[in-house]
C-alpha cells in the first residue's frame, strides 16, 4: 500500500524549555516496539488486534503500548464499528520529531509587567477642605470634618479619604521604569464626589496630575450610594458613601489614554517620569472647577474593587 501523505500530519519541535513535554515524548520514543509500530502505522491505519497480531503480542500489552503513544500525541485512535463491535483503529498523527537544544535560549520572553501597589494612606503631601474625613478599615481615625486626621501619623492605615477640595499627592518609585525597556505605564484606582450623606446626582471635577502637570480632569457623576459597597467593613453606615468609579489611566510614548480615547499629548517622556528616583501623583479637587463636588478615594477595604492605588508597568 502507498505511503501516507505526511503533508497533513504535524510537526513536532521539542525543546528543553518544557522538559515535561520533551521528556514524554522521549519515553514514547524509547522503545524498539513502539518504533516498530510507529514504522507500520506509516504505511497503514490499523486496529490495535491486527497490530497485537502482527507482534505476537496480547491485547493488553499492545493497548499499553498504544497509549504511551497516544499521550505523547505521535498517533490517533479512533473508535471504528465492526461486525462484532467497536474497533479501535489507530493511525500516525506525526510527520517528524525534532529536538531543538537551543530554542529555550534563543526563544524571546517578554518581560513580565510590574506592579507596584499604593496605599491610599501614605500620600506625602495633602490640602484638605472640610467637611472632610478619613477612616481605617476598623473606625474612623479622626472626629469627621477634621483636616487633623489627614495630618495624623496614623493616616497610612487610611483605607477611605473624603474632602469637599483641596489634593492627595503621592510619591511612586521609578525604579520599575529603570528595569526594562517600558511599554506603557498603568494607574487604576477607585474614587467618587462627596457629598453629605450620599448624593447620586453630585458630580465633580476632579484633576489627576503626574509631576505637577495635568494630564486629564476625571468627571466623576455622583457620591454613589444606596447599596452598600462590596468590600465595605460592617460598622460603615448605610447612610454613608458606599462605592465609587473604577479608573484606569495609560501613559504612554505617544500620549496618555483612558479607555483607547486620548486625554493628553504628555507622554513618559515629556513628563519626566524616569528622572530622579520618584515621581507625583496627585488627586485634586480645585476649588475653582466647575463642579466642585469633592472627592472619595477608596482603599481595598472599601467600595467595590479590592485595591488602593495600583500603578502597573507593561514592557516591550
Amino acid at each position: 500500500m502507498a505511503e501516507q501523505n505526511p503533508i497533513s500530519k504535524k510537526e513536532m519541535t521539542l525543546s528543553l524549555s518544557d522538559i515535561e513535554h520533551t521528556a514524554k515524548i522521549c519515553r514514547a520514543l524509547s522503545s524498539e516496539t513502539r518504533l516498530e509500530i510507529l514504522r507500520c502505522l506509516v504505511g497503514k491505519p490499523m486496529t490495535i488486534s491486527q497490530l497485537a497480531e502482527q507482534f505476537y503480542l496480547p491485547i493488553s500489552s499492545m493497548s499499553l503500548h498504544i497509549n504511551t503513544l497516544k499521550d505523547a500525541g505521535l498517533i490517533t485512535v479512533l473508535p471504528k464499528p465492526g461486525i462484532r463491535g467497536t474497533r479501535k483503529l489507530c493511525g500516525i498523527s506525526a510527520a517528524s520529531v525534532f529536538l531543538d537544544l537551543f530554542a529555550h535560549e534563543n526563544r524571546f520572553v517578554r518581560k513580565p509587567p510590574a506592579y507596584i501597589y499604593m496605599p491610599i494612606g501614605h500620600y506625602c503631601n495633602c490640602e484638605v477642605t472640610p467637611p472632610c474625613g478619613i477612616a481605617t478599615a476598623n473606625s474612623y481615625l479622626y472626629e469627621e470634618d477634621s483636616p487633623y486626621g489627614f495630618y495624623s501619623t496614623d493616616h497610612i492605615n487610611a483605607s477611605l479619604l473624603w474632602l469637599t477640595s483641596g489634593f492627595l499627592e503621592y510619591q511612586f518609585s521609578n525604579e520599575a521604569l529603570h528595569t526594562g525597556e517600558v511599554d506603557h505605564i498603568e494607574f487604576s484606582f477607585e474614587i467618587c464626589s462627596e457629598a453629605p450623606g450620599f448624593n447620586n446626582d453630585w458630580p465633580s471635577d476632579i484633576c489627576f496630575e503626574l509631576n505637577h502637570r495635568h494630564i486629564v480632569t476625571l468627571h466623576t457623576q455622583a457620591d454613589y450610594g444606596g447599596r452598600r459597597g462590596i468590600y465595605n467593613p460592617s460598622w460603615w453606615n448605610d447612610s454613608n458613601t458606599q462605592f465609587g468609579e473604577f479608573k484606569i489611566i495609560h501613559i504612554t510614548h505617544t500620549g496618555c489614554y483612558i479607555n483607547g480615547q486620548k486625554v493628553s499629548d504628555e507622554t513618559i517622556e515629556s513628563l519626566a517620569l524616569l528622572d530622579g528616583y520618584c515621581f507625583t501623583f496627585t488627586l485634586k479637587v480645585d476649588a475653582d472647577s466647575e463642579h466642585v463636588g469633592g472627592m472619595n478615594l477608596f482603599g481595598k477595604f472599601f467600595g467595590d474593587y479590592a485595591q488602593d492605588i495600583i500603578m502597573k508597568v507593561d514592557y516591550v
